[in-house]
């Protein structure tokens, strides 16, 4: 018998509001309200907010904190200051991606690295094995609820319950005490859909609260809730990457286009010998944008076919800003540039497309073809 789905503290609410659940990682989640065409223009026009609840949060407190962690992941923890946040991926010895995630510095003694849901469970197993004395872990997971509020009206809506200047946050960065709707939240000016916007930490209890409070004050600027369809088409657009999907162990942060977040200088991190090695050697393939003529859609897994060598789709779907097929891949370094002719193998037709610079949207602009 399969283990029940999980919950998240919001889950009643989703279901009064006609959401269209779905199982993904464990977890019973919205993947639609009014439909993901509606709410992917809505965040990109508007505002959209989506339950995020599901993500893990793991605290990693005492004095190695900031020591440990610069071990752990292949990003530079040092260089935070203040309360600043930083994308990592986290690695094998082999260099492969574990998983890709946020770390949120309050204070040297202080960190808190935010998981995706499907790896919560395996990322604390590894982070607990490798954790030095100094260091404890907590996992705060089913303690904390995630909301994201994310498009162009979002600033504007947030100030309405709170009277902490949330315009003054910058991005990459949080505050960690903000009285949101009379309940104090941890808000961060980050987020996964190439829009302006904020993540709130909230205790899992005050969850219902916050999220009927910001869809009231949202109401007027057109506000409406968004679910799991949206943010992949709305993460596509923008280039961003989703692990399991784009990148697993299997792949390294250098061939997925991460290599800025691998800073090789800073002190030994798990897998730097690998991704030394890899980067001397030379990649044997990249992550790439494409898109396809016409509206068939690249799903996960199709062959890509180049100059006669074989490819995958990563990621793949017709979007509504860009309004083409676009997808992610990985392909021979011969086949990388932007400009170059590949073709999608889709139900036995080989469909022509074109590799193209990512993100396929830029906030203000369209890049795609």
């Amino acid at each position: 018998m399969s283990e029940a789905l999980k919950r998240t503290p919001l889950h009643r609410l989703h279901a009064a509001a006609g959401a269209r659940m779905v199982p993904f990682a464990g977890w019973d989640m919205p993947v639609q309200y009014a439909g993901i065409i509606q709410e992917h223009v809505a965040v990109r026009t508007r505002a959209g907010l989506f339950d995020v609840s599901h993500m893990g949060e793991i605290r990693v407190a005492g004095p190695g904190a900031i020591a440990f962690v610069q071990r752990l992941v292949t990003n530079d923890v040092s260089r935070l200051t203040g309360t600043q946040a930083l994308y990592t991926p986290m690695c094998t010895p082999d260099g492969g991606v574990i998983d890709d995630l946020l770390v949120y510095r309050f204070s040297e003694t202080d960190l808190m690295l935010v998981v995706n849901a499907a790896n919560t469970a395996e990322d604390l197993a590894w982070i607990r094995d490798h954790a030095s004395p100094d260091v404890r872990i907590i996992d705060r997971s089913d303690e904390i609820a995630l909301l994201a509020l994310q498009g162009p009206r979002a600033a504007g809506i947030l100030q309405r319950l709170t009277a902490t200047p949330v315009g003054d946050i910058r991005y990459y960065w949080f505050r960690p005490d903000v009285e949101v709707a009379g309940r104090t939240v941890i808000v961060s000016r980050t987020g996964y859909t190439g829009e302006d916007g904020f993540e709130l930490y909230v205790p899992a209890e005050a969850a219902p609260h916050l999220w009927e409070a910001l869809l009231e004050a949202g109401e007027r600027d057109g506000l409406i809730p968004a679910g799991l369809g949206a943010r992949d088409t709305l993460r596509l657009e923008a280039g961003l990457l989703l692990h399991g999907a784009d990148m697993d162990k299997t792949t390294t942060p250098l061939e997925v286009g991460l290599g800025w977040t691998v800073k090789l200088d800073k002190e030994t991190f798990v897998g730097a010998d690998a991704l030394r090695r890899q980067k001397a050697e030379g990649l044997s393939r990249r992550l790439v944008g494409f898109v396809l003529d016409g509206r068939s859609i690249a799903r996960h897994g199709f062959p890509i076919r180049c100059n006669g060598a074989a490819g995958r789709v990563t990621s793949g779907s017709f979007t509504p800003t860009v309004e083409k097929s676009i997808g992610l891949g990985l392909v021979p370094p011969a086949c990388a540039a932007p400009g170059h002719p590949l073709s999608v193998e889709i139900r036995g037709r080989a469909v022509p497309g074109t590799v193209v610079k990512l993100p396929f949207y830029r906030r203000g602009q369209h890049s795609a073809g």
